[in-house]
């Protein structure tokens, strides 16, 4: 694979693009830092539309579904626009600690919009709570339950699967333990956005020096060690590290990453193995 070095460089960086990341910079600056709160604190002013992000906006064609989870009940949103082609996994972000499948509609139903597919976004358990594995083994029942039932649910057993920042290493994770405990390897493709895949933090996160974006180092340690709790997770596990996985008979997979991005390493590595 070849990355033209041109793209890395702030002369490609778009009028537009300097344009909202000096109005980001300038807004997050006045913020007190995440790592002050509580993840709780920090989930109900992003639900009461308190946040940074503003109001939630909620699509119309979304409705819910239960499925049976390792935890107990696993709740999965769905949204269908139109005709239908495929079926999209989608895992929302949130450094695995934040978000809900729910604060993603917008984006998800441009994507059943766009694509011609439906989305079903999974409402995982999220850390400290539930640390790692516990957000995981939802994905891949969900993933299981989707395997078996999306001809029968949503007409179409074309999958794909995909999420961005933690729901990035959850994809990729996912697709990893379902190959080995199943054997399973037909999936469509992968939509891997921004990602992290080595959570304790590849150069470019270790590194980072520019202020007033959403993730520094800082926060990403904060949302590496709520992940694990105090759990000892070996950097090498595949499921907690996907960079470290085998990465046969992965599907096609399209990598989307910002030059200014911490997780810029966590892409460009995992696309060269990919």
């Amino acid at each position: 694979m070849h990355i033209d070095p041109t793209l890395l460089t702030d002369e490609a960086v778009s009028h537009e693009t300097r344009q909202f990341n000096t109005g980001l910079q300038e807004m997050l600056s006045a913020l007190p830092p995440m790592t002050s709160f509580e993840p709780e604190e920090l989930r109900r002013a992003r639900r009461e539309g308190k946040s940074w992000m503003g109001p939630i906006v909620y699509s119309d064609h979304a409705r819910t579904i239960t499925i049976d989870g390792p935890g107990g009940d696993l709740a999965l949103r769905v949204i269908e626009v139109g005709a239908s082609n495929g079926v999209y996994l989608h895992i929302h972000g949130g450094g695995w600690v934040l978000g809900a499948a729910d604060m993603s509609d917008v984006g998800n139903e441009a994507m059943a919009r766009d694509a011609g597919v439906t989305v079903v976004s999974i409402e995982y358990r999220l850390a400290p709570e539930h640390p790692y594995p516990a957000g995981l083994e939802d994905c891949v029942a969900a993933a299981q339950w989707l395997i078996g039932n999306a001809a029968s649910e949503f007409g179409s057993d074309r999958l794909t699967i995909g999420g961005e920042s933690a729901g990035a290493n959850l994809a990729a994770a996912t697709l990893l333990k379902v190959r080995d405990d199943t054997g399973y390897t037909d999936w469509a493709g992968a939509n891997l956005v921004y990602g992290s895949y080595l959570p304790h933090g590849t150069p470019s996160v270790r590194q980072w020096s520019r202020e007033g974006l959403i993730l520094d180092p800082e926060s990403m340690s904060w949302f590496g060690d709520r992940y694990t709790e105090g759990r000892d997770v070996p950097m090498d596990d595949p499921y907690f590290s996907p960079l470290y996985g085998v990465l046969d008979d992965m599907p096609p997979g399209l990598f989307t990453v910002g030059t200014w991005d911490p997780l810029l390493d966590d892409t460009l590595f995992m696309a060269m193995r990919w």
